[in-house]
Order: structure tokens, then C-alpha cells, then sequence
């Protein structure tokens, strides 16, 4: 029989799918054949699987709160191991959190405030070199006299005017330095000694020495300070001090009364030439 008939269609209808008293069946009719249904999986998400598990966990955590309130008491207290490993597992889990968590956080950098005034570099200043010393510039002979005489003739000046002496003793130093050595510093065949000393000559008038031929046995010092220039000049300026009225003397007798020479007139022939050379050094 063909299916659209319609004859066949209200038995179809007409026949009950399930019988009166039975239980479930497990098929089902399309059209006029019983298909069986597919047996039923029972999943662990089912309702009584559910209430099974939530029972046995219910049982453990009632275990473990008997346990710890057991150790609660007087006698020693007993962790279970499970439970201690636990718990040193979510502590080493929550170091290690932290520690990674420190470790990712750069530090802030703080930066400039862009209105804030920078300081100022200080200017390098550079430093001077020490200047050397400058050697003082030797005098320009004048009235017939050498360098080395001009130098001679510097020192008695400046050694005078240090002492605070008149013009007028410079003119009478200078004219019995030019009488006595003729101004050149010198020392004595008498006196071997006096070779180990600078020096421009030799004299041998007695042990007469340096500038103004003053005697060590006399009294003037010693061999190695009388061929000293600068000694030489201010042993005669002091001993000049030492003669009352000297400055109402002339030349001449100023000088002898200082030298004691044996020829008290030959200073006198070197008075224009000191003076022009005390002006050129004094100027």
C-alpha cells in the first residue's frame, strides 16, 4: 500500500504509541515502524552524581575539623601531611607571585621638572703658570765705566739707600771704591783664601780685599764676608756713621777718615765721576 493513502494514514493515527500499563519503551514509531531510542549515558553532571561527590567532600572536611580540634587540646598538635604540604605548596606558590611581581614592576624614573631652572655650569677659569722670577735688569754704564763696574757701582748705591744714608754719602762711597779698587771686587795674593771667592782681580796691598780693600786683620770681618759687595759697602757706610760731622766733610776727608789711607788726596779725583754715576742710578 502506497504511503500517501489516506486509509493507511488514520491506522497510523489511530494506533496508540505506547501501551496502557507498560513501561517507558525505549522506541519510538515513525510511521507505521518502532524505531528503538539509544540507551541513556549517565554523565558526572547529572543531578545524583553531584549529590554523591558533595557528600564525600562534606565527609573529608568534617575529618580534618575533627583532627585539628583534637589538636587544639593540651597534648601536641598533629597536622595531617597532606595538608601541611598543602598549605607549603600556596606558600611558595604566593612567593614565588610576589617575587614575580616585584621582579615585573620597573622602578619609577623620575624625571626633571621641565620648569626647573638647570644650574649654571661655572666657567672653567684657567690657571696661570707661575711667572718666573725676572732677573732685575743690569744698569747702563755711564762716566767710562764696564758692565762689571757699573754692577759694583749698583750694589753700594742700593745698599746705601736701604740704609737710609744721604746723596752725599753715596758720592763718597762711590769715589773710595773707585780709589781703592777701582770698582772691580777683588782678592788678595796674600791671602790664598780669598782666591776661593768670586772675583774680578787680584791686588797685593797687604791683605787688603774686595771693593774698598778692607783688612780682615784690621778688624772689618772675615775674608769670605769682605768679598761679599753687599758686606763690603755696609761695613764702610756704618763705619762713616761712626765719624761726628762727617756730612760738613768734604769728599776727600770724609773717605780718608774712613780709610786711613796713606794718600788722603787721591779721592778727591773721583768725585764728578761717582756723582754722575750716583744721578744715573738714582734718577
Amino acid at each position: 500500500m502506497h504511503p500517501d493513502d489516506p486509509s493507511d494514514q488514520k491506522l497510523t493515527d489511530a494506533r496508540p504509541t505506547t501501551r496502557p500499563g507498560d513501561a517507558a519503551s525505549t522506541e519510538r514509531t515513525i510511521g507505521r515502524h518502532r524505531v528503538p531510542e539509544p540507551p541513556r549515558r549517565t554523565l558526572l553532571g547529572s543531578t545524583p552524581v553531584r549529590v554523591a561527590l558533595a557528600t564525600g567532600v562534606t565527609c573529608c572536611l568534617g575529618l580534618v575539623a575533627v583532627a585539628t580540634a583534637r589538636g587544639s587540646d593540651d597534648a601536641p598538635r598533629t597536622v595531617e601531611p597532606l595538608a601541611e604540604a598543602v598549605a607549603d605548596r600556596a606558600a611558595i606558590a604566593d612567593e614565588r607571585a610576589s617575587r614575580s611581581l616585584d621582579r615585573d614592576l620597573a622602578p619609577a624614573r623620575v624625571l626633571p621638572s621641565p620648569t626647573a631652572a638647570s644650574p649654571t655650569p661655572r666657567p672653567t677659569v684657567a690657571r696661570k703658570a707661575p711667572k718666573k722670577p725676572v732677573k732685575p735688569r743690569r744698569p747702563r754704564p755711564v762716566a767710562g765705566l764696564d758692565q762689571a763696574q757699573m754692577d759694583n757701582a749698583k750694589i753700594i748705591v742700593d745698599v746705601g739707600l736701604d740704609m737710609k744714608m744721604p746723596r752725599r754719602a753715596l758720592v763718597v762711597a762711590l769715589a773710595t771704591a773707585m780709589q781703592e779698587s777701582n770698582l772691580y771686587n777683588l782678592a788678595s795674593d796674600v791671602l790664598p783664601e780669598s782666591a776661593n771667592y768670586p772675583n774680578q782681580g787680584s791686588g797685593s796691598d797687604h791683605d787688603s780685599v774686595g771693593l774698598f780693600q778692607q783688612r780682615p786683620s784690621s778688624g772689618w770681618g772675615t775674608v769670605a764676608e769682605l768679598m761679599r759687595p753687599s758686606y763690603a759697602a755696609r761695613a764702610f757706610y756704618t763705619a762713616l756713621n761712626e765719624i761726628p760731622g762727617w756730612q760738613d766733610m768734604s769728599i776727600t776727608y770724609a773717605a780718608q777718615s774712613v780709610q786711613i789711607s796713606a794718600y788722603p788726596d787721591a779721592y778727591a779725583q773721583h768725585e764728578d765721576r761717582a756723582t754722575t754715576v750716583v744721578a744715573a742710578l738714582t734718577a
